[in-house]
């Protein structure tokens, strides 16, 4: 990305975890200014120390977060950070622009979702760049990232997951799956990673395989995976032993401390790439 030498202005529509914060750090030290939209309930608050302008919403007031995106002076603007269909189903509080929206779409599907407030924001001019934006130097490297390597019984697995994970993907239902001995004991709904993972780990027992990637035909401007050092602790909780995660469209967060954890504990992570195993070099 070119570093802006003139301030330019870029929107955040921020969720859950520290996703937002770490991009508001890297967009500011290329020279950018950030204006945030996080969402009560989810948005973690110390988000207002990293960025110039900070607005609180609810899930659904729309018009509200249009206003401040336009008084700002945004013209583009990210969508990083989850945001649970859980919280949507508890805290939704749509406005009548949200509802109109709502009323048009022909399926809840995560991405029909995104899509769709996507294609209202771009309608008032501001245009929602991919998730990769300002992401450079955090994104996983394709190959071996820790220094144990997968045996080859946990080779099979990950691809197993790998290949399950992009028939499961076309039907947009989650981006992990957990494996072992080439079953799918678990796979990420609408709960997130992490209970995934639990789950997953309690019934496979020690030595279970986390897989994660992006959909078929994901659109990158939305939910790009990531991971950080929770993800590798809710592992180790459950005695799993390898992470696989998609090269290039995966952000590692406070990747220090994710691999300081992995090494003690023996975790191996793998960047991949492609549909086999023999892309991972």
């Amino acid at each position: 990305m070119v570093p802006s030498e003139d301030g330019t202005c870029i929107g955040l529509i921020a969720g859950d975890g520290r996703f937002p914060i770490i991009f508001a750090e890297n967009v500011r030290r290329l020279g950018f200014r950030v204006s945030a939209i996080a969402h009560v309930g989810m948005t973690l608050p110390e988000l207002e120390s990293h960025v110039e302008h900070m607005h609180w919403v609810k899930i659904g007031q729309f018009s509200k977060a249009l206003t401040a995106l336009k008084q700002d002076g945004v013209r583009q603007a990210v969508m990083l950070g989850g945001i649970k269909k859980t919280n949507v189903f508890t805290t939704l509080r749509p406005d009548l622009r949200t509802l109109a929206l709502f009323s048009r779409l022909k399926h809840w599907k995560d991405d029909a979702i995104l899509r769709a407030v996507a294609g209202e924001l771009e309608r008032e001019g501001i245009e929602i760049r991919e998730s990769t934006f300002g992401l450079q130097g955090i994104l996983a490297e394709q190959g071996f990232l820790t220094s144990r390597k997968p045996t080859h019984k946990e080779e099979e697995d990950i691809q197993f997951g790998w290949e399950t994970l992009e028939t499961l993907g076309t039907l947009d239902i989650g981006q992990c799956v957990v494996v072992k001995n080439r079953v799918i004991v678990s796979v990420e709904a609408v709960e997130g990673t992490d209970e995934a993972i639990t789950r997953g780990g309690k019934l496979a027992g020690k030595g279970a395989v986390v897989v994660k990637r992006t959909k078929p035909h994901q659109d990158l401007r939305f939910d790009l995976p990531a991971i950080g050092p929770q993800t590798i602790r809710t592992m180790v909780a459950v005695q799993a032993t390898v992470l696989a995660i998609e090269a290039g469209r995966t952000v590692i967060l406070d990747r220090e401390e994710v691999f300081a954890l992995a090494k003690a504990a023996g975790v191996s992570i793998v960047g991949k790439t492609g549909s086999g195993f023999a892309a991972i070099q």
